[in-house]
């Protein structure tokens, strides 16, 4: 049983696919002005791209892989009541190609936040559980403040600045000095200058002395999730190796999930509603790989989780751990009302 306070999921986080163009397009439906986009091409080879609010929408940084911040005016113009304004970018918006992105609702270009030693920029959605902070390193152990008011579950981390610093991802499954690496396949390891080997508190989350969270001068990012029963859930869950694979609850219908196995080599897997077909899901993408669409059956999305459809070893090794994230909504129930499966 799940009870939710958000009557609308695709109202804070929601996915849109749309086909280039080779000039300005404006992309409606996305049901609210985004804060962060998350951006792939489909049918073609290229990076991942990151536009956020806080940033600006000139500035894009690269999911995939380890390079720094660019300006690129060309890629996004405007972000729009209903979804966002694009350039006539190739990665973006090329004629004959087909694109997904992944938007979520924060709150605006941020304030200022001075709750942790370093005082950060916060743009903040504490309903949804969701906030984007940009702060400047320091190299030395410190505190940084999200604006959540609740512990965050799951944050990405990324060094704008610097070039060769891999994305650090923190989730709360892992032990506190163990991080996993968004553009990379590696499995979790112990990395205790990342995040000073110390959970995130309701307002604050650490970062060492770690080039790629907290270098000195640098300006860096951090996405921030925080979990909303009946509407996102970050975890971890262990695979069985059988085509009927292990079911991950999460009390809502997911509509957007990531996975990622921490004990082995194995990449980054993104699936979500929009690309899905039926049952079982047959489309999916790598957020640590510049790839093309994979047409593969994996998973299947119930009304109270998900559940594991293949032997792949990304996925469902049997005794591998994985972590995952997931959004979406309960299909009965809303405002206090329980939602269970039927």
């Amino acid at each position: 049983m799940a009870y939710t306070t958000i009557n609308k999921s695709s109202s804070l986080m929601n996915t849109v696919l749309y086909s280039g163009n080779s000039s300005t397009q404006a992309i409606t439906g996305v049901g609210f002005q985004p804060d962060w986009c998350w951006f792939k091409g489909r049918n073609f080879i290229d990076n991942h791209v990151s536009i956020d609010a806080v940033r600006g929408n000139d500035k894009a940084v690269y999911p995939d892989t380890d390079g720094a911040e660019t300006t690129q005016s060309h890629y996004f113009s405007s972000f729009d009541s209903d979804g966002y304004t694009l350039g006539n970018s190739g990665i973006m918006n090329l004629t004959g190609r087909t694109y997904a992105s992944w938007n979520w609702k924060a709150n605006g270009s941020g304030s200022a936040n001075t709750d942790g030693s370093i005082s950060s920029t916060v743009s903040a959605n504490t309903t949804s559980g969701f906030s984007i902070v940009k702060f400047t390193g320091t190299g030395a152990n410190a505190t940084v403040g999200h604006g959540l008011g609740v512990i965050p579950k799951m944050m990405f981390v990324r060094n704008l600045t610097s070039g060769s610093q891999a994305w650090r991802v923190h989730n709360s499954s892992l032990a506190s000095a163990n991080v996993l690496y968004l553009n990379q396949n590696s499995a979790s390891s112990s990395d205790a200058t990342s995040f000073n080997s110390t959970a995130p508190t309701s307002s604050l989350f650490s970062v060492g002395s770690n080039t790629a969270t907290n270098g000195s001068t640098n300006d860096m990012i951090a996405y921030c999730f925080a979990e909303v029963a009946g509407y996102s859930k970050f975890g971890s869950y262990t695979g069985n190796g059988v085509v009927d694979g292990t079911f991950i609850y999460t009390g809502f219908k997911p509509s957007f999930i990531i996975t990622k196995r921490v004990t082995g080599l194995e990449n980054w897997m993104m699936f979500d509603n929009k690309r899905l077909g039926y049952n079982v899901d047959n489309n999916f993408l790598f957020p640590n790989l510049n790839n093309a669409e994979v047409d593969s059956d994996q998973i299947d999305i119930l009304s109270n989780g998900f559940k594991m459809r293949t032997t792949n070893d990304a996925i469902n090794n049997s005794g591998g751990e994985c972590i995952y994230m997931a959004f979406g909504q309960t299909l009965v129930g809303t405002n206090n009302i329980p939602a269970t499966a039927r």
